[in-house]
């Protein structure tokens, strides 16, 4: 009899307590394609993801878009449409994500990029990133380049969106401060760019910044070098991977870099508010990775999941089922309203008008010494 009163008990709690559901997370990367590289630190940010929040069951679903847009809408219509989940992380590319962007927004499901994606006006709505902007990252290159007297500057970039953002980022902060004396475009998959350095060249730029990413940004610099180009080059913050400095060598040793703090994590002073959240994931990913296995493409993701997972506790709190229209909306409101999340490669503060938040004095500039990552400043 006491058996059977003691089951009756635990069957009646059961029917009162709530029903969680699972919680699908979509992940979209270039797992394939010119900016596999890119993909890859993404992968090992989803590998250390927590399988749960506070009672509920993660399920996350990595698909590749090949560095394809057409492939990341398809991704994005199967996992919203298939698999029901309730937010997408990534993808790694500002031409995927904008194409994303739009079928996040019509379906009313939360994105958050880890490419610099522009999340203003029309492409707001339900689209955030955590990756700082190209806006941001170049004006660190040029208070720089000013600060060392420097008055002309060449480019040569990629012959795409990434390009033209980074450009356009150039020209914005050197104006009334630099002169952009050459420009020169090459695809990602061109094997060769000696016509575009020659012309570059012949302009006699004090300095070159190069607006690529990924393993083709090499290409330039090594190209620069043979060529015996002496002055400084400047590199986004887009090729961050130790696949950069393998396939650079020694051609890319000196480059500067405008970087969120994670890459040189132990380097930073002790005042800088991302110090200790850098440090501890980045000892975490080389656990799992190997030694110098860090990389702020990673970090950007490992952000991206903070930010979710801050408006799921949100969510969870206002006891909304996963799964749902409302737990979207949920999400939505949540990550909207982040305030002063610490991240690895900065600090978030979001807002109606503002789904990026990220603070500008998290950034620092860092350069190839020696095959690593060296802090500047």
């Amino acid at each position: 009899m006491k058996t059977y009163k003691l089951a009756a008990l635990t069957l009646a709690v059961l029917a009162t307590a709530p029903a969680f559901a699972d919680i699908n997370v979509g992940v979209i990367a270039s797992l394939t394609g010119p900016a596999a590289a890119l993909g890859a630190e993404t992968k090992k940010a989803v590998a250390l993801f927590p399988s749960k929040v506070g009672n509920e069951k993660i399920n996350f679903i990595l698909l590749d878009d090949a560095t394809d847009p057409t492939s990341a809408v398809k991704n994005a219509r199967k996992l919203m449409s298939e698999d029901k989940v309730d937010a997408i992380l990534g993808p790694n590319l500002i031409s995927t994500a904008t194409a994303i962007a739009d079928v996040a927004n019509t379906e009313k499901t939360p994105m958050i990029s880890v490419a610099p994606l522009d999340v203003t006006g029309d492409k707001r709505g339900y689209v955030f990133r955590s990756e700082p902007s190209a806006d941001l990252m170049v004006q660190r290159v040029v208070n720089d380049m000013v600060s060392n007297g420097t008055k002309t500057v060449g480019f040569i970039g990629f012959s795409d969106s990434w390009g033209e953002l980074l450009f356009k980022a150039l020209n914005k902060a050197a104006e009334g401060k630099l002169t952009v004396v050459a420009s020169e475009r090459y695809g990602r998959a061109d094997p060769s760019v000696q016509a575009q350095v020659l012309k570059v060249m012949a302009a006699k730029p004090d300095v070159v910044f190069i607006g690529a990413s990924g393993t083709p940004a090499a290409m330039p610099q090594i190209t620069l070098r043979e060529r015996g180009y002496k002055g400084k080059i400047y590199q986004s913050h887009g090729v961050t991977s130790k696949e950069f400095l393998r396939v650079g060598g020694k051609a890319v040793e000196g480059a500067l870099i405008p970087v969120g703090p994670v890459l040189v994590a132990e380097q930073l002073p002790d005042s800088h508010p991302t110090k200790k959240a850098s440090v501890a994931f980045v000892k975490e990913l080389e656990a799992k990775n190997g030694p110098d296995s860090r990389s702020t493409f990673a970090g950007a993701s490992w952000d991206a999941w903070l930010l979710l997972q801050n408006a799921i506790v949100g969510a969870q709190k206002a006891k909304v089922k996963a799964g749902t229209p409302e737990f979207r909306t949920a999400l939505r409101q949540n990550i909207e309203k982040t305030s002063k999340l610490v991240g690895t490669n900065g600090v978030y503060t979001l807002s109606a008008t503002d789904h990026a938040g990220y603070d500008a004095s998290a950034i620092v500039l860092i350069k190839v010494e020696n095959n690593r990552w060296k802090l500047v400043k």
